[in-house]
């Protein structure tokens, strides 16, 4: 869904990207420090019960994941490993940062239950990116539904504010509509697939 802002944040970025372009840093350094920090603040934060700090820094450090990619382009040093790593380096960074959430549940949330919501919200997301990425390398096309790496950055990070703030329930209710959402987003990517399929035949 909020994919189609990516133009507007591709201005964003740009200023940056060409500062760090001038200091002669390479998209790849940029790519792993992003990576690193996003899990350390992850892990750091949101198991202990800094909810809203944690949100807050997840929020920034992954927002800023596409300077890489914007460095890359602005200059025309885009490869196929770079967004080979990019994609890689992404889906470990998602799982920080909902296993954090799970280990939240595990720890000063105290309940199971919602321990496994968290589980099924990060299986959910990792397996919606395979499958994009999957059905690519087969010549299909897996795009689309309604909860990208986007989406549901944003959901846990309203979440992990609302709930650092002291509102009830309000982090449950994130990590159960990213459970739902990623399993209807995988359905989406599947039946995409399918259908691609057909049309090649």
């Amino acid at each position: 869904m909020l994919d189609r802002f990516r133009h507007i944040w591709a201005a964003v970025m740009a200023p940056p990207a060409r500062l760090l372009l001038r200091l002669r840093v390479p998209p790849d350094t940029v790519t792993w420090i992003g990576t690193v920090l996003v899990v350390a603040a992850s892990l750091l934060t949101i198991p202990r019960g800094y909810l809203w700090q944690g949100g807050l820094l997840v929020l920034v450090l992954v927002l800023s994941d596409g300077l890489d990619g914007q460095m890359a382009r602005m200059s025309n040093r885009s490869t196929a490993y770079g967004a080979f790593l990019d994609s890689s380096l992404d889906r470990i960074a998602d799982g920080a940062v909902f296993g954090a959430s799970l280990l939240y549940f595990a720890g000063p949330g105290r309940s199971q239950t919602w321990a496994a919501v968290s589980l099924w919200a990060l299986i959910a997301g990792q397996v919606t990116s395979y499958v994009k990425a999957r059905a690519e390398s087969l010549g299909l096309d897996g795009s689309g539904g309604v909860a990208a790496r986007a989406d549901r950055i944003v959901v846990i990070f309203v979440g992990l504010e609302l709930a650092g703030i002291g509102v009830p329930y309000a982090l449950q209710v994130a990590v159960l509509a990213l459970a739902l959402l990623g399993t209807w987003t995988v359905g989406q990517r599947m039946r995409r697939a399918w259908c691609s399929s057909q049309t090649s035949i």
